[in-house]
């Protein structure tokens, strides 16, 4: 896998960030631990509230790791789900 962008842990992302990629996302998978909430933005129409309210952590700030690949957001870390897309 290319990496075309890595941001620093230290640079805190929030909410304008997490709304610049719902806007650049057809599906936002949130993993938390071995909880998984996947927003299909084209057939289940989430708010975007509720996807915002799942990506973003206490602090406010966007959950780590994310990644983009394609039209697909993961936010969080969940082996068998990395396993999945990227294989």
């Amino acid at each position: 896998m290319d990496v075309k962008e890595e941001t620093s842990a230290a640079k805190k992302l929030g909410a304008e960030k997490a709304r610049e990629l719902i806007k650049s996302a057809s599906r936002i998978v949130v993993m938390k631990g071995k909880k998984v909430t996947t927003f299909d933005r084209k057939q289940d129409k989430p708010s975007e509230d509720e996807m915002l309210a799942a990506m973003l952590g206490t602090t406010g700030n966007l959950r780590a790791p994310t990644v983009v690949r394609g039209k697909t957001v993961l936010v969080g870390f969940n082996a068998e789900i990395y396993e999945e897309f990227l294989g």
